[in-house]
């Protein structure tokens, strides 16, 4: 315990700690910024990860991903090393933006930090041919959606405290 009566600080992210009667209080602000580890999407600069290439390419609308030059392996996620062969002789491919819905679900709870507010929301398994991925999907609603369904790739944007632009993907049911 301290002797200081006012303990406060100037940052509205943190409590504030005032002494009332011996005891320690803590009040809470309104709002409370998520830590950095619970962000679902990740820094996107060269300095922060080395995909980055990955989301240079999602920024020029562009889908893409790595392919091993000594074993021809076709990875998803890009990856920096191949994982069948340990061959760092990797480039980047083109990816279809259009593939069909080989399985999806609808969010109801548990979304993660910073999409609460979106549930419910369906996620799916998308078959480009060469590569699956998972996918958040757009403008979509589970009873309209059967397997097979053609789907088509949606850039989108990433609004969030972080000091630089930052880009996703995501898939919406195509247009007849």
């Amino acid at each position: 315990m301290t002797d200081n009566n006012d303990l406060t600080d100037d940052s509205d992210a943190r409590p504030t700690i005032r002494t009332d009667g011996g005891r320690d209080v803590v009040e809470l602000p309104d709002r409370v910024e998520l830590p950095r580890l619970l962000d679902f999407y990740e820094l996107q600069t060269a300095e922060t990860t080395q995909i980055a290439e990955f989301y240079d390419n999602l920024r020029d609308e562009q889908l893409t991903t790595t392919e091993c030059r000594e074993c021809d392996e076709l990875h998803f996620p890009p990856r920096i090393v191949c994982p069948e062969c340990q061959s760092d002789d990797l480039e980047y491919v083109d990816l279809p933006h259009e593939g069909e819905l080989f399985a999806f679900s609808t969010v109801r709870a548990g979304a993660p930090m910073g999409m609460e507010d979106d549930v419910p929301f369906v996620i799916g398994i998308v078959d480009l041919g060469d590569v699956r991925l998972s996918a958040h999907l757009s403008d979509a609603a589970y009873d309209d959606l059967a397997i097979g369904d053609p789907v088509e790739l949606k850039i989108v944007e990433i609004d969030g405290p972080i000091d630089h632009e930052r880009v996703f993907y995501r898939f919406e049911p195509k247009e007849p």
